[in-house]
């Protein structure tokens, strides 16, 4: 089988080809894709060439992590039919090209047991799951404490949110240094740090990505408050030890989402607990992946691009 997928040749250089794609194993499932997502952190570095080493990186590679589609072909077995709508989270199916990620493809061929079944009335907004489950994992499990400030009010940010708020848990501040985007709060209030006036903060969740980031954090901390680090970082994070030991500060990484986030975070959004309304701003063809791209990761007014791959082959 062939497909068409995004390809990135290297820094700044991607475009669509022709792929040929790994037979499906019994295991497997081939599913038709409608709509994938592009990251503005992850993908973003490996576009820019900014990625610092991360196992199974390399060039030529296919991008994405956030595809929806349909099956169209699957055995008994896997206990998937075709028609079922299906939330991707990438795939490693393609010949010629890595696929550290792999979801930016009208057909992938991927193990059962990595897809999640999701409403069809999800429509585009499918393709998000990933990123609400990312979310979800970094505030969900013990001795983890729901974000009473968050750093970026971009798609991840705006999820930590949402999900505080569902919760039941006070409304957070989020810190947004784009006025720009200010708006779209659903139950609580974004700020210009600039305009900030705490210094209590018990749980930071830094969704910026920013690199130096840190001792603004540090500074707005209470003694033995918490800082996340939410987002994914070029480079390397350093802080004045001073002011950390002060506070008796303590910092905690957010990883990927596991398969139990990403079940949650279905439910969650299925019973209408979570929205993902709003979330995405700009759709393109497929065959506009390019420029896509482009806008994806220079527009400030982008908060999440969308490949429409209705039609491509």
């Amino acid at each position: 089988m062939e497909t068409t997928a995004v390809i990135l040749k290297g820094p700044r250089d991607l475009g669509l080809d022709a792929l040929t794609l790994a037979p499906p194993a019994a295991s497997d499932l081939v599913v038709e894709v409608s709509h994938s997502g592009i990251s503005t952190g992850t993908e973003k570095l490996f576009w820019s060439g900014e990625m610092p080493p991360f196992p199974g990186m390399g060039y030529p590679l296919v991008p994405g992590y956030e595809a929806a589609g349909e099956v169209v072909e699957a055995a008994a077995s896997t206990g998937f039919k075709p028609g079922d709508r299906v939330f991707v989270p990438g795939a490693n199916c393609f010949d010629g090209a890595f696929g550290l990620f792999g979801g930016a493809s009208a057909t992938l061929v991927t193990d059962a047991a990595r897809v999640t079944r999701i409403d069809a009335g999800f429509g585009a907004e499918g393709a998000l799951l990933a990123l609400a489950a990312t979310a979800r994992h970094a505030m969900a499990g013990p001795g983890k404490a729901v974000p009473d400030l968050i750093v970026g009010h971009g798609v991840l940010g705006r999820l930590l949110a949402r999900l505080t708020v569902a919760a039941g848990a006070p409304a957070p501040t989020v810190w947004e240094t784009d006025r720009s985007r200010h708006g779209g709060a659903e139950g609580y209030t974004v700020i210009h740090p600039d305009d900030e006036t705490r210094s209590d903060y018990r749980s930071v969740y830094d969704a910026s990505g920013s690199d130096d980031i840190l001792p603004t954090l540090i500074s707005r901390i209470a003694r033995g408050g918490e800082i996340v680090l939410a987002g994914f970082y070029r480079a390397p994070i350093s802080f004045a030890f001073p002011p950390a030991f002060m506070k008796e500060a303590r910092f905690r990484i957010a990883a990927e989402w596991t398969p139990v986030d990403l079940v949650a975070t279905r439910q969650l959004v299925e019973c209408g607990a979570l929205s993902l309304g709003g979330l995405i701003t700009h759709t393109r063809p497929a065959a506009q992946a390019s420029d896509a791209y482009e806008t994806a990761f220079s527009d400030p007014g982008c908060l999440k691009m969308i490949l429409d791959w209705k039609g491509t082959a």
